[in-house]
């Protein structure tokens, strides 16, 4: 027997009108969230990709495959409205991603810790179905009733296992309304709770025993799973699960002006989300974090001439962007508003020395060897210097 879903529907395409109604509630909903989902955060620019797209649409789809990835990575609508980027990087990793989802393989965002997996993970939802909240956190304790279903067990006690006992999951809830469901960290999950995804992947088909029913997926459901390999406590995929993905590896960015647009946008939109004052003279010790944090990564200084340990963390993008909104808060609460060495300083150190006794002496003989020598970095120097003293 098969639980009844939603009769899957090619949604007719929406009004100018009715898409900016819908993106102004939206916007108005996500004004006082910390942090805003995507689409409400990006409801202005959803909206307008929505009413102008006249190209086809997958079932479901609140947009064609070619608006989901202007979305991503900006663009200018014929009206004139500006589509900001949300991802920076090549174009092709994104129109495969974009893709994968309009075909019945899911995807799997691939790439060490801090290249934007989630963010991208987030907006794709969010564009396709316009709802990115239908997410299973993968953590070493996820339960397969995260993955599968639950029980009301008040219901359950007083009636026995019943539809409305049960308790569907993220997932369960995509494949029965055509949505995109999220997994994040796939790989902190435990093994036997990732095999689970199997026959959801590979039959479409999530079923309920204790009913004698199934849940099959409706025509627009797909999953968008992230994982790396670099973090502690990672399960390995099963060749049989990994095989049910179209896999797309999210590099570093790769150059330093790359990284140095990322980190601005996302410090930004940080930023007046805090309320901090803009600080347009900080571009400098923008870059200066960058360089850093590229430098120490890749183990040689910018000009080749120096080679240099690595420490043990990551010094990801992720960590460059929180290091400078850290230093943009300092600036702005305890400074003059203007961002400065002496503000970045103390959180390059908690980035880069994560280990005491080993990743302290690698920063040490970074500043005496690299840091010190540079021009133009003496401000720097000391204020590095005094934070590691």
């Amino acid at each position: 027997m098969t639980v009844p879903a939603t009769t899957p529907t090619t949604p007719a395409t929406p009004s100018a009108s009715t898409t900016a109604a819908a993106g102004a509630a939206a916007s108005a909903a996500g004004a006082e969230a910390l942090r805003p989902h995507a689409e409400d955060a990006f409801a202005d620019e959803l909206a307008a990709l929505a009413a102008t797209d006249d190209r086809p649409r997958p079932a479901r789809w609140r947009m064609s495959p070619w608006a989901v990835a202007t979305y991503l990575q900006g663009g200018v609508l014929p009206d004139g409205t500006v589509i900001t980027p949300k991802y920076v990087g090549p174009r092709r990793l994104i129109e495969v991603a974009v893709t994968t989802l309009a075909t019945d393989r899911a995807l799997l965002l691939l790439g060490v810790p801090g290249t934007a997996k989630t963010w991208v993970s987030e907006h794709l939802a969010a564009a396709v179905s316009g709802d990115s909240t239908l997410l299973v956190q993968g953590t070493a304790g996820t339960p397969e009733e995260a993955v599968r279903y639950g029980w009301n067990y008040a219901q359950l006690l007083a009636h026995g296992p019943s539809r409305d006992a049960l308790v569907p999951s993220p997932l369960m809830r995509a494949m029965s309304e055509g949505m995109t469901a999220r997994v994040e960290e796939l790989t902190r999950i435990p093994a036997d709770v990732q095999d689970a995804l199997i026959t959801i992947l590979s039959e479409k088909t999530l079923p309920v025993p204790e009913l004698g029913q199934e849940v099959q997926a409706v025509r627009g459901f797909n999953l968008i799973a992230t994982a790396n390999d670099r973090d502690r406590g990672v399960n390995e995929l099963s060749s049989a699960l990994r095989r049910r993905f179209n896999t797309v590896v999210l590099p570093l960015p790769a150059t330093p002006d790359e990284e140095v647009d990322i980190v601005s946008r996302r410090v930004d939109q940080i930023g007046r989300s805090l309320d901090l004052p803009a600080a347009p003279e900080g571009l400098a010790e923008i870059r200066r974090v960058v360089t850093v944090f590229r430098e120490l990564r890749d183990g040689v200084s910018t000009d080749g001439r120096t080679k240099l340990k690595s420490p043990s963390g990551t010094l990801s993008t992720a960590e460059a962007i929180s290091v400078v909104t850290n230093g943009l808060a300092l600036a702005a609460h305890f400074g003059d508003g203007v961002l400065r060495p002496g503000d970045v300083a103390a959180g390059i150190l908690g980035a880069v020395v994560r280990d005491p006794a080993a990743d302290r002496v690698v920063w040490q003989e970074y500043l005496e060897t690299v840091v010190r020598e540079r021009d133009g970095w003496k401000d720097f120097y000391r204020a590095c210097r005094e934070v590691s003293a």
